[in-house]
């Protein structure tokens, strides 16, 4: 029986999307939820995967076609598997004086991204060794593979590797063997989204940035005393700074809720709820999953909450749920070095955080010059709806919360 394979369809945030990569080739064999086709929005790449088993007809809709929600990209058919049966039987075979440490591919925990990249570059995923939850293969881990020495390594010619990334959709090679070579690629949707974002926030927003410094010895010397403690009774859960930060600007967004209102036309929108975006930098680029009703998380349930975005994030699996509203939004480019920078917003929100490195410095503290691990603060706003006495007094508050941990505690 045929059925049709359909494009999932995207809440109203989405308008529509691209079709990435055919895993699957019309006649093959498929299993029930391998992975058929990835979409590419411009917010999230959505797995489309079999219905059961059997094998994929036709395909009707191929990569790089525009798709809204619902649209037919292929045909399945549910009746052809044998076609399954007699390749697991094929594959079950093993010639005699075969090497016992091959792996069979399904027996290999990998993401779907991390597939692609071994199967583009030609590398076996059972030299990989993964780093993810039991075991699982990211993409990360096969980019960094480096093949053992012992194994050759085949090199084509200069003038045959520009001619084959001639050919590869999307992309032209400029230059011949031994110059220098120029690739043009198409941005993917989402890169692509980012930039038209972040250029509308410039032009439509008045954004200002307030900057302020902040002592984090305390915050340090309360997380090296209660680290492990804190990582034996939560399950695992590790205890960082964002855990505290998010505390203390939920506390602030409470005593100025401007900050964490937006501007709709020609109304303001104030929040009664303070949902916490928390940027997490991928290949693909910067997103931002939302930790909802923020206020109500305890820390371990905030850093929990953190490191689940973060390996979805890296795995390809945050949906667009995850990501969708959000109040206020925190960005920590400290954990790459940066010492000082200016957030962008992230509209519609009318504030953002911007974190960054702990370094050691010299400052006066009463009266004495005391060596202390000071984190520069960065609070970019819409001076069209929060004036600046009001963006200083949040940064302040958040600052003061920071350096006096117990009162983030007791709310204070």
């Amino acid at each position: 029986m045929l059925i049709d394979i359909k494009v999932p369809v995207f809440p109203e945030s989405v308008q529509e999307g691209a079709v990435a990569t055919w895993h699957k080739q019309p006649g093959e064999a498929v299993e029930r939820d391998e992975l058929l086709v990835d979409i590419e929005t411009d917010k999230v790449m959505l797995e489309v995967v079999a219905p059961q088993n059997g094998s994929l007809s036709e395909i009707l809709q191929p990569a790089g076609a525009i798709l809204v929600g619902g649209e037919i990209l292929g045909r399945f058919d549910t009746e052809a598997e044998g076609a399954v049966l007699e390749e697991s039987a094929s594959t079950a075979d093993v010639e005699i004086g075969q090497s016992t440490d091959v792996v069979a591919s399904a027996d290999i925990i990998a993401s779907p991204a991390a597939r692609k990249w071994a199967a583009e570059k030609s590398i076996d995923l059972a030299q990989v060794k993964g780093s993810g939850k039991d075991g699982r293969i990211t993409k990360e881990d096969v980019v960094q593979f480096v093949p053992p020495p012992a194994a050759p390594v085949a090199v084509a010619p200069a003038a045959e590797v520009v001619s084959a990334s001639t050919q590869s959709a999307g992309s032209t090679d400029i230059g011949f063997a031994g110059e220098r070579i120029e690739k043009r690629v198409a941005m993917t949707r989402m890169r692509a989204r980012i930039a038209e974002r972040l250029l509308q926030v410039t032009q439509s927003t008045a954004m200002l940035t307030t900057f302020n410094e902040v002592d984090m010895h305390r915050i340090m010397d309360l997380r090296s005393q209660f680290r492990d403690q804190f990582q034996t009774v939560h399950n695992g859960t590790r205890l960082g700074f964002m855990g505290f930060f998010v505390k203390a600007v939920v506390q602030a967004l409470k005593r100025f809720p401007l900050v964490n209102a937006s501007i709709d036309g020609n109304e303001v929108v104030y929040h009664g709820y303070q949902d916490i975006g928390v940027a997490v930098s991928t290949d693909r680029g910067l997103v931002v999953p939302v930790l909802r009703d923020a206020d109500q998380l305890s820390i371990a349930e905030i850093e929990s909450g953190i490191a689940e975005y973060g390996s979805k994030a890296r795995d390809g699996k945050l949906t667009i749920e995850d990501m969708t509203g959000g109040t206020f939004t925190i960005t920590n480019g400290g954990v790459y070095g940066s010492l000082m920078s200016t957030p962008i917003l992230n509209p519609p929100q009318t504030a953002i955080l911007g974190m960054h490195s702990i370094k050691e410095r010299p400052i006066a503290e009463d009266g004495q010059v005391v060596i202390r691990p000071m984190m520069n603060l960065a609070l970019s706003y819409d001076h069209r709806l929060i004036d600046g006495r009001e963006a200083v007094l949040f940064l302040v508050a958040v600052k003061d919360m920071i350096e006096n941990p117990a009162k983030i505690l007791l709310e204070i």
